[in-house]
């Protein structure tokens, strides 16, 4: 296979992806403040412009998730660089999706992990040094560095507790971008969050 064919199924496995969380819409109550962002990447990625994911991101629009432009590469930053930095502690992790966490979500990922056998994790930004808490884009290494050291590993279900301005998110990590959009619709099925 050459670097045009696997770039193509990159880029349909994570078409079929959005559709997948297109037709959830129980999904919507996941959406974080920041948005969704869906990724997959090449094999070997070094760069974001390696990265495929969602252009615009994915958002709410009459109660359905709704992506906002069609998968690019080069189309997301935070979770690119997320995928490359997991991958130097795990290259079978080629994808990944963030949602929405608090406490509630918390312990259903945690029962749902435990149920489908997919590891568990989290990250107290609290604890992350001055050095990388400041400048931008310079936090990640440790983050993952921390999964890693603290799991044995990098857990397929992490999130990231609330930092100095930054919201709480959980991440899905899996093989490709369906298996990911699969856990995120499979949680938000189980999650009926309180109106109002």
């Amino acid at each position: 296979m050459n670097d045009t064919q696997q770039a193509e199924i990159i880029l349909g496995n994570l078409v079929r992806a959005i559709n997948l969380l297109q037709d959830c819409p129980a999904f919507t109550a996941l959406i974080p403040e920041v948005r969704v962002n869906l990724s997959c990447t090449l094999p070997g990625a070094k760069t974001p412009d390696e990265v495929a994911a969602v252009d615009g991101r994915i958002t709410a629009v009459r109660g359905y998730p709704h992506a906002s432009g069609l998968p690019q590469w080069g189309a997301s930053d935070h979770m690119a660089r997320l995928i490359i930095e997991v991958r130097r502690y795990d290259n079978t992790l080629n994808a990944g999706i963030n949602f929405k966490c608090n406490t509630a979500i918390i312990k259903i990922v945690q029962k749902y992990g435990a149920e489908k056998g997919i590891t568990f994790g989290g990250i107290d930004r609290t604890e992350e040094p001055e050095e990388v808490s400041g400048p931008d884009r310079s936090s990640m290494p440790w983050k993952i560095k921390q999964l890693a050291t603290k799991y044995n590993g990098i857990p397929r279900l992490f999130y990231e507790g609330s930092g100095w301005g930054k919201e709480p998110l959980f991440v899905a990590l899996g093989s490709d971008a369906v298996e990911v959009a699969g856990i995120a619709a499979d949680i938000a099925q189980r999650y009926r969050p309180r109106p109002g």
